[in-house]
């Protein structure tokens, strides 16, 4: 028996998962990364539930012909349902500073296409990305809608996303806090999820004390990279000269958002550019009615050589001219 020789199986081809299974892990690694507990809900909820997320009488094909219960009658139009009440079970536990998230499948109809993947989370309390609770050098401050971006943008970022390309725009749907909350956009109908504080409303009739800040993001809705022809990685270009920053202050009606004055000035030299951030916003004083100035810092990373005065002066000039273009506002005096 011994001096039998079993040859190995033939090999084969390492099994992959699939793309949208890759981005459900990739998503739960990132949001535990940022210190937030994964929660498992029931799929189904509440026709009064329903109704405040864009479900129930709105979407009458979501509710079930045979429910578990009058509490079960409902597919969930969105995450935010199971994770708000379990929530406020938490806090009648004493657990107000919360962090959780869930992902798992939403439904806008009965067909399959109504199907979508989302990746859901919300804070509450002091529960914020960076530390929560009390502590020796002074207590964290209450969750802002700002925490619940960060979440947002850290999220995109592990999943691949082109967070630069995005649009930011204030429609948010009902169930958020109006002049707290955004819609991330890659162009004018591809919604990738949503972030802000949720409306007093709804927490008033889920029976849940705010405020809590959420983000909503729709993993399906990113595309997919191209695929490089090769798996070895490019060689690492990093200029060694020293980079340039320029601050630049523009009057704007009250209307412009900072990102569109942001992405009018980082198109203005892309070869150039390597950053724009905001840091400064002001309103009132000498400025006129339905005014406000918003400050920018632009950095300038040179490749090839360092910019003599008139080429940093060149560039500066197409930055200006590029966001008066864009929002119609001046260069600040």
């Amino acid at each position: 028996f011994f001096s039998f020789f079993f040859p190995p199986p033939p090999g084969g081809a390492t099994p992959v998962p699939p793309a949208r299974q890759r981005r459900e892990r990739t998503a739960r690694r990132a949001l535990a990364a940022r210190g937030m507990v994964e929660a498992v809900n029931w799929s189904f909820i509440s026709a009064r539930e329903a109704d405040l997320f864009g479900g129930g009488n709105a979407t009458p094909a979501l509710k079930l012909a045979n429910p578990i219960s009058a509490e079960m009658s409902h597919m969930r139009p969105s995450l935010l349902a199971g994770l708000i009440a379990a929530a406020g079970r938490n806090m009648a536990r004493g657990q107000a500073d919360i962090a959780m998230f869930e992902v798992g499948q939403q439904f806008e109809s009965d067909e399959p296409s109504g199907q979508v993947l989302a990746a859901t989370g919300l804070r509450r309390g002091t529960a914020r990305p960076h530390g929560s609770g009390r502590h020796w050098q002074g207590k964290a401050g209450p969750v802002e809608a700002m925490d619940a971006k960060d979440d947002a943008v850290a999220l995109l970022s592990a999943l691949g996303a082109p967070v630069a390309s995005f649009q930011i725009a204030a429609d948010a749907p009902s169930w958020y806090h109006p002049g707290r909350s955004g819609v991330f956009r890659l162009g004018p109908k591809n919604v990738i999820g949503y972030f802000g504080e949720l409306h007093p409303r709804v927490l008033d009739e889920m029976d849940v004390a705010g405020p809590i800040v959420a983000f909503e993001i729709f993993p399906d809705a990113i595309p997919e990279p191209k695929r490089k022809p090769t798996r070895a990685k490019p060689p690492l270009d990093m200029s060694d000269l020293q980079p340039l920053r320029r601050d630049f202050a523009f009057v704007v009606a009250e209307s412009v958002t900072a990102d569109q004055l942001m992405r009018a000035a980082r198109g203005a030299e892309k070869k150039l550019i390597a950053d724009v951030s905001l840091f400064d916003v002001f309103e009132g004083g000498s400025l006129g009615e339905g005014q406000k100035s918003l400050a920018i810092e632009v950095t300038l990373q040179p490749v090839e050589k360092t910019l003599t005065d008139e080429e940093i002066e060149a560039v500066s000039k197409r930055i200006v001219a590029a966001v008066e273009k864009a929002t119609g506002g001046t260069l600040r005096s």
